[in-house]
């Protein structure tokens, strides 16, 4: 159980790495950025949210 305090970090790399894709290929003059923008978003969702629910875990456990 204790791996999974870090997999919320595997959501940030994957949002600087759709940020990146997103800008390089806004600079290529590609369509598709936007959509490299809005997974960046998720993942940076994500990570706050799985963040917020470990937090939660971890203090409903030490009350009991």
């Amino acid at each position: 159980m204790g791996y999974l305090k870090y997999t919320q970090y595997v959501y940030i790399a994957f949002a600087v790495f759709f940020i990146y894709d997103g800008v390089t290929k806004l600079n290529e003059g590609n369509v598709n950025y936007p959509l490299s923008f809005l997974i960046a978003g998720m993942a940076i969702f994500m990570f706050f949210f799985r963040r917020r629910f470990t937090k939660r875990f971890d203090d409903r456990n030490k009350k009991q």
